[in-house]
């Protein structure tokens, strides 16, 4: 993409400036009836007279209010042409103009002695749709004998709305004078003298209503090097002390309007809230234990979601009964919240009571490292808890834990951040400390970390903790072997990562450029062929040593992913796309979000045969995706008639089995479906469709492409979640067992994923300054989509009827089916 060059309107001090070229148009005559009916009319110079004496007075509104005094141009008595060429200034500069402003044009003409009557009028705005300043001559609707009023919604519009041709060439025109169509002098000159041809034909064309035509005022704006954009001014805060809730550069403020009656505490409820809290009433009671109906109360409290804010009432509550809940590990976090801690005397006895707490859940722990929690200590005591977590652990929290480093920092007073305004939360050195010393930990957080090095906000902070985490590697036992691995796993990524973006911009045929990429991979200076063991960055645990260049492919996809076979220490075959110009942040996010899930499930007994693939962002255009063979499920009913059940009796056969189907694969199958539908549906996973619906020939299910999350969705009407009747026919269809089967694991698995919600919805409120797309567009609202989807309202006997009713709906959408259908059809139309 070109370079787009502009100049703010903030920067541009010169007087606004209109020039008032011509009018045109003619005026029907008026009969003599009409004249002897209404002597006033023989007094209106254009009614009798064939020599025009008009004059033009502009002025300037915003949001309906006028902003200038009318200016005008000289008075003028015009024979044939009406045609001013005057240049207008207002007294106002472009600087200091609002988004809304517009232009109230009107054209006078005598209307008798020491009178003035409006000839026509229209009212054109400054700024184009696209908040860019309107520059050159333009063509404006004028409304006859009306004064344009300037309003908001205005009656005498500048718009020209006409089918006419030449209406269109002078837009046309406009665009390539102000240089916005390239210039072919060739064609131009052609274009020129077909375009004269055009209009002299129009001309020559008599007038259905002679004497008649519509009237067009032509006027002219300044013309600039660049386009102007139009930039408000900077909001000066009453509290300089205080700072936006989020991250800024030096060049790019966020606008932060601060109400006194927010920011200032109400008088009243903080005495309140020192009358409640205080001692006078005397010494506080360690022992104090709350009655039923309090405890009920109590008991309500904690179990309310991470995201659900406490009353005042209730903070009061949870302040008196403190020390009783110090037994409760689920109070902490709503402790935390009941503090008012900016209270120095508060926070002091809150930080005290600290160590006295039972231990917290790592859900917790990772609550109290999210962005409302400030205090020092009390994150440094969430990294203590966090501390007593194995590294297994640690790796499925540890994109969320590198976002986190976030909100350890403050904000320098230029609006910039620094690694030297980290608060010492401990966060970042407990990561750095457990990086360094296991190597699978080490790997992930090292390509977190590089990911994050390239966000103008926090990319001093993460270089600064990268240079940490390398200095550390150093100390570490074979620090220089591990540092030396990581730089291997960097070269790597970036060759390929390299190769993917420039063969994807070459302008030749598929098959030449996978020729193009197996002799890359073969050519001896690049090494790919066999190399020492490395990690892989998507997968540590895999050992990879090389790879075979004549099995290399490249999908037809638009982006050109490459796909590569990579050789294992242990001799096995190990599948990745290399994808270069799209974003897998938020596909990333997705999987590990599963992969989480699947493992919450397992520690309950329950295997859903799940096979979700692995991904990595190594940039914000980059990435390496685990390939699985597997069909998708539109080409599955595409190539056998009987669906899933035709394709299983091919891949998996077995006579003794129901279907003729191998009973394991049949199981994984149904057990998939279930886990599938079900996380799906609780992270909103949208624009779903039989082609990013995989099977495998051991019957697991998978879903691929996670470019809609959080409910939202490109096609209208999306169910819930996808269950298709491709699915459900490849169990057996709606009345067999395996549906009713499938069905239970859904209840099952959803009831049991809704104990571990708190884990999930903090895990994604750590993502809300992350670069996620859709968790971007919205970072308020993200936490709430997924709560919505748990509905932790419910019972559990409620909570299962509501999936079942979740199910019934999404089997029977209509809807899904068309877009799956067209969506079909698109797709072979494609090939």
């Amino acid at each position: 993409m070109e370079p787009y060059h502009y100049a703010s309107s903030r920067s541009l001090e010169e007087a606004v400036a209109v020039r008032i070229d011509t009018l045109e148009g003619q005026k029907e005559p008026v009969p003599y009836s009409k004249l002897h009916r209404n002597p006033e009319l023989k007094h209106i110079g254009s009614n009798t007279s064939s020599t025009f004496e008009f004059y033009v007075t502009v002025q300037l509104f915003a949001d309906s209010k006028p902003l200038t005094v009318p200016s005008s141009t000289a008075y003028k008595s015009f024979k044939s042409q009406i045609s001013w060429m005057e240049w207008l200034k207002l007294p106002i500069r472009y600087c200091d103009l609002p988004l809304s402003a517009q232009l109230a044009i009107t054209v006078w003409d005598l209307g008798g002695p020491l009178k003035h009557v409006p000839y026509g009028s229209t009212t054109i705005r400054l700024f184009d749709h696209d908040n860019t300043l309107k520059q050159g001559r333009q063509k404006c609707q004028l409304h006859m004998g009306v004064p344009a009023d300037g309003l908001s919604d205005t009656t005498t519009d500048s718009t020209v709305e006409t089918k006419d041709e030449m209406d269109r060439l002078e837009k046309l025109f406009k665009k390539h004078e102000l240089g916005e169509i390239p210039r072919i002098e060739w064609l131009d000159n052609l274009t020129f003298r077909q375009t004269e041809l055009l209009q002299k034909t129009l001309l020559s064309q008599p007038s259905t209503t002679p004497g008649t035509s519509p009237h067009y005022l032509f006027i002219d704006f300044p013309r600039f090097n660049f386009p102007i954009v139009f930039t408000d001014h900077p909001y000066d805060s009453p509290y300089p002390n205080l700072t936006a809730p989020t991250p800024s550069s030096d060049t790019e403020s966020l606008l932060v309007v601060y109400d006194p009656e927010i920011m200032q505490n109400n008088p009243v409820e903080s005495k309140h809230r020192r009358l409640i809290r205080s001692h006078r009433n005397g010494v506080v009671d360690k022992e104090l234990k709350p009655n039923a109906k309090i405890r009920d109360e109590l008991n309500a409290i904690m179990a309310y979601s991470p995201s659900q804010e406490l009353a005042g009432e209730e903070k009061d509550l949870i302040w008196k009964f403190r020390y009783y809940l110090r037994r409760d590990k689920r109070a902490l976090t709503k402790f935390v919240k009941s503090v008012s801690w900016g209270d120095a005397g508060e926070a002091r006895q809150a930080v005290e009571l600290l160590p006295e707490w039972t231990q917290i859940d790592v859900d917790d722990a990772l609550e109290l490292l999210g962005p409302g929690v400030k205090n020092r200590e009390v994150r440094a005591y969430a990294v203590r808890r966090l501390q007593g977590a194995g590294d297994e652990e640690l790796v499925l929290y540890l994109l969320q834990l590198v976002q986190a480093l976030k909100f350890e920092q403050t904000r320098t007073p230029g609006g910039g951040n620094t690694a030297d305004t980290t608060r010492d939360g401990g966060l970042a050195k407990f990561l750095v400390q457990r990086a360094s010393e296991n190597d699978i930990l080490g790997s992930y957080f090292y390509w977190y970390i590089t990911v994050e090095c390239a966000d103008p906000h926090y990319s001093t902070l993460y270089k600064k903790i990268n240079l940490d985490f390398q200095n550390a590697m150093m100390k570490a036992e074979n620090g220089a072997q591990k540092r030396e691995l990581l730089k291997r796993q960097a070269d790597w990524v970036y060759l390929l990562s390299t190769f993917a973006t420039q063969i994807r911009t070459t302008r030749e045929d598929r098959p030449r450029k996978i020729e193009k990429l197996k002799q890359f991979l073969a050519d001896p200076k690049n090494a790919l062929v066999s190399f020492p063991p490395m990690p892989l960055p998507l997968d540590p645990t895999i050992q990879i040593t090389g790879c075979w260049p004549e099995q290399a492919n490249i999908f037809k996809s638009s982006l050109l992913p490459l796909l590569l076979p990579l050789k294992t220490e242990n001799g096995d075959k190990f599948m990745v796309i290399v994808k270069a110009g799209d974003d897998l942040r938020q596909d990333q996010l997705v999987i590990q979000i599963i992969i989480l899930m699947d493992k919450l499930l397992r520690k309950e007994n329950l295997d859903l045969k799940l096979m979700p693939y692995r991904i990595l962002a190594t940039s914000a255009k980059t990435g390496i995706m685990q390939f699985i063979p597997s069909m998708g499920f539109g080409d599955i009913a595409s190539k056998y008639p009987q669906g899933v059940l035709g394709y299983f009796r091919e891949v998996a056969a077995d006579e003794n089995g129901e279907f003729g189907v191998k009973p394991e694969v049949m199981d994984t199958y149904v057990r998939s479906c279930a886990g599938y539908c079900v996380m799906t549906f609780l992270l909103g996973i949208g624009d779903r469709h039989l082609d990013n619906l995989l099977l495998t020939t051991t019957g697991h299910f998978f879903h691929a492409d996670f470019g809609f999350i959080l409910g939202r969705d490109p096609k209208p009407f999306p169910p819930l979640l996808k269950l298709s009747p491709e699915m459900v026919e490849g169990m057996g269809g709606p009345n067999h067992r395996n549906y009713s089967r499938f069905r239970a694991l859904c209840f099952t698995a959803y009831t049991t994923l809704r104990k571990s919600a708190n884990l999930i919805l903090n895990l994604v409120g750590l993502m809300v300054e992350s670069e996620v797309p859709d968790i971007r567009a919205e970072p308020d609202k993200a936490v709430g989509k997924v709560e919505e989807r748990f509905r932790l309202e419910l019972s559990e006997e409620e909570a299962v009827r509501f999936m079942g009713k979740v199910l019934d709906e999404s089997y029977g959408s209509l809807s899904a089916i068309v877009v799956d259908r067209v969506h079909g059809i698109m797709q072979r139309w494609k090939r």
